[in-house]
C-alpha cells in the first residue's frame, strides 16, 4: 500500500527515488534519468514484497 507519494520540485536535474526513506535510485549519482519501466518494476517488487511481509 501506497501511504504517502510526493514530488519534490528542485533545480538542477536531480532525480532521485526513495522507497520507505532508502534510496533506491539516483540521477545525481547515475548521470542519467531512469527509464520508466525499472522506475515501475523498482516500485512494484517494493509493493510486492511489503505486502508479503
Amino acid at each position: 500500500m501506497i501511504r504517502e507519494l510526493k514530488l519534490l520540485p528542485s533545480d538542477g536535474g536531480c532525480f532521485e527515488l526513495k522507497i520507505d526513506g532508502e534510496l533506491v535510485y539516483s540521477k545525481l549519482k547515475t548521470g542519467k534519468f531512469p527509464d520508466e519501466k525499472s522506475i515501475i518494476a523498482t516500485v512494484g517488487a517494493r509493493l510486492e514484497a511489503a505486502s508479503v511481509r
